[in-house]
C-alpha cells in the first residue's frame, strides 16, 4: 500500500447549484494509474456540531425538519462556520440561533468527516456547558423545538428512529467519551 498521495492533474467544477458543486478530479496515483473521481466539495470554512450539556443532568437536542429525510428529525444544532469565524465562536453563534443559549465553556472534541470518499465536507463536534440564556436570530424558516434529553438516557436515545444522523450518532460516542474522561479526573 502506497503512502504517496495521488498526483491531482486536473479539477473542475462540473455542476453547481446554490448549495451544491459537484467538482471531477483527475488523479493519477504512484503505480501510473489514472482515475477521475466525483466528489461534493464543501465551502472552505467548514461546520459545527454542539453538544449542549444544560446541567449535570441534561443535554439539549433539536427537532427540525430534514428534508433529505422529508420529515422531522431529531439531533444536535449544527451550522456552518462563516468566515473569519473559529470553529468555537460559530459553535456558539448557532447555539445562540437554534436553541437560544450561550455557553461560557466550550470544548472542540473532534473534526470528523462524513463520506470522505464523496464529500469534502469537515464538522467540529463541540459540547457546550455553562448554558445561559441568550437568543441570536437565526436563518431557520421556522421555529426550532428544544429538547430536553437525561445523559443518563442516551442508549435510547440511538433506539429512536427520528435521532438518525450519523453526525449525531457520532456526537453521542464523542460526548460518552469526553464525559468519562471528566469523571476519571474529579
Amino acid at each position: 500500500m502506497s503512502s504517496q498521495l495521488p498526483k491531482i492533474k486536473k479539477h473542475k467544477i462540473i455542476a453547481q447549484t446554490r448549495i451544491f458543486a459537484v467538482e471531477e478530479l483527475e488523479l493519477e496515483f504512484s503505480n501510473g494509474v489514472y482515475r477521475i473521481y466525483e466528489r461534493l466539495k464543501a465551502g472552505k470554512h467548514g461546520a459545527v456540531m454542539i453538544i449542549p450539556v444544560l446541567d449535570d443532568e441534561t443535554l439539549l437536542l433539536i427537532k427540525e425538519y430534514a428534508a433529505g429525510m422529508e420529515r422531522y428529525e431529531l439531533a444536535f444544532p449544527k451550522g456552518l462556520i462563516d468566515p473569519g469565524e473559529t470553529a468555537i465562536e460559530a459553535a456558539n453563534r448557532e447555539l445562540q440561533e437554534e436553541v437560544g443559549y450561550a455557553a461560557d465553556k466550550l470544548t472542540d472534541l473532534r473534526r470528523i468527516t462524513l463520506a470522505p470518499g464523496y464529500l469534502s465536507h469537515q464538522m467540529d463536534i463541540v459540547v457546550a456547558e455553562s448554558l445561559y440564556p441568550s437568543k441570536l436570530e437565526g436563518d431557520e424558516p421556522e421555529p426550532i423545538e428544544v429538547v430536553p434529553w437525561k445523559i443518563s438516557d442516551l442508549d435510547a436515545l440511538l433506539e429512536i428512529e427520528e435521532f438518525s444522523e450519523a453526525r449525531s450518532i457520532a456526537a453521542i460516542y464523542l460526548l460518552k467519551q469526553f464525559l468519562d474522561k471528566q469523571k476519571a479526573a474529579e
